[in-house]
């Protein structure tokens, strides 16, 4: 008998899931369970809008989603329309690959004043996700700093100083794009606790800050030590030495009459929002890398700004029905089985790291984990879901129906974009004519 398995979250472990019980010519049928319209996760909602080759991962998704035992379930919320004892009781084996929705905080005062605003929310905002669609950021600055030294810091460092003619050919909503292109800003500093050996850049994004119109790569060349030392793998002293070679090159570079300067900032750990009710700048503890550590040296600057962007970190949240480690924000399991199932992927999984391939592993991990479980099934899953859904007057988005969403995007994208997103639940709606 066939079995039923229902995958909530349309991001890349939860196609990485059931792309992984095709292949492995399980007898199932796939529902994948989406809170928003749109499907893809990250992909769509956090990947930034000039990486349009990294979204092309989203044809591979669509392949899955076309297979004749999958069906998608979009604007169907978990919690809200049916309740995960419910799925479970309907399913004979559930995913959760929900991800990691949430900030870190920073946990220094003053990181509750108008002007903070963490990465999740700030790159949902300006990639059209529609919880962030109204977070209107107070652009008026002069001067950004940006907590962070990994590749969502650099993200949004490099969306802030794009020029127009940069971001020409990306899916930047428009009223992002207008609230950038209205704003004073003209220094971003990146600022991380530890040193340039250290920072978690790829050098394929740190390389396009060396490239970018009208904006100058601010490295200090005293900063940077001669050779990469320390205990790591062949493959990361690689790309460290890259990253040096690349900083190294940042630091000779001419400003030459550009108008705008991102600072690396290493060595500097916050400790304080500086201001009265909205941010005025930030202070920082100088710091010294011990053993791989960043150790506080007593020694502290501070830096004027009008907005400060956290991107430290994501974290997941409980949900109702799971167990939940608070500590370490994942649901506890053993290899993506939580229990006979009940499964997980992704960053509620093992956290929010690596890149968007680190959630193949886990979607296979999974569907060996359900297979090895399954029995001979049984619950009715698809059937019983559509009778569940229609007895709460719930209408959900099917792929065909967001294929009619993407379309309309790409009807109104501007010459050369990819599309104009529908930035509010109820603006894909309409395209619906719901």
């Amino acid at each position: 008998m066939s079995i039923s398995v229902a995958i909530v979250g349309s991001g890349p472990s939860g196609f990485y899931t059931a792309a992984a019980l095709l292949e492995l010519g399980a007898d199932c049928t796939i529902d994948i369970i989406e809170r928003l319209p749109t499907p893809y996760g990250l992909i769509r909602g956090g990947v930034a809008p000039d990486h349009q080759t990294t979204k092309r991962v989203m044809r591979a998704y669509e392949r899955t989603a076309l297979h004749s035992k999958v069906r998608y379930y979009g604007n169907v919320e978990l919690g809200k329309d049916i309740a995960l004892g419910e799925l479970r009781a309907l399913y004979d084996a559930v995913v959760l690959s929900v991800g990691a929705p949430f900030d870190r905080p920073l946990g220094i005062p003053g990181e509750d004043k108008h002007g903070v605003i963490g990465s999740a929310a700030f790159v949902g905002w300006y990639n059209g996700h529609p919880d962030f669609r109204d977070l209107d950021p107070d652009l008026a600055t002069k001067a950004v700093v940006v907590i962070g030294n990994g590749n969502v810091a650099i993200d949004i460092a490099r969306v802030l100083v794009k020029s127009k003619a940069e971001m020409a050919a990306t899916d930047l909503p428009g009223y992002a794009e207008a609230a950038i292109r209205a704003s004073p800003i003209a220094d971003v500093y990146m600022a991380g606790r530890r040193g340039p050996i250290e920072a978690k850049f790829t050098n394929v994004e740190l390389r396009e800050m060396g490239e970018l119109e009208d904006c100058h790569p601010v490295v200090e060349a005293a900063q940077l030590p001669d050779t990469v030392t320390g205990e790591m793998s062949d493959r990361d002293r690689r790309l460290r030495e890259k990253n040096m070679a690349s900083m190294r090159e940042f630091a000779a570079q001419s400003p030459a009459g550009k108008s705008k300067r991102v600072h690396f900032t290493f060595f500097a750990k916050p400790v304080e929002i500086l201001g009265g009710g909205r941010v005025e700048g930030i202070r920082f503890e100088r710091t010294k890398v011990t053993d791989g550590r960043a150790v506080d040296t007593g020694e502290f600057f501070e830096i004027a700004c009008g907005l400060v962007l956290p991107a430290i970190g994501y974290q997941g949240a409980a949900l109702e029905g799971a167990p939940f480690d608070a500590r370490g924000g994942v649901i506890p399991n053993a290899r993506g089985r939580v229990e006979p199932g009940l499964y997980v992927a992704g960053w509620i999984k093992r956290g929010p790291t690596g890149v968007i391939g680190t959630n193949k592993p886990d979607g296979d991990e999974a569907a060996e984990a359900i297979l090895a479980d399954a029995g001979a099934g049984g619950k009715p899953g698809r059937s019983a879901l559509d009778a569940h859904l229609a007895s709460r007057n719930v209408v959900p988005v099917s792929f065909a129906d967001w294929k009619t969403i993407e379309a309309a995007e790409i009807a109104a994208a501007a010459p050369g974009a990819p599309r104009e997103k529908f930035c509010r639940v109820r603006d894909l709606l309409a395209v619906l004519g719901r």
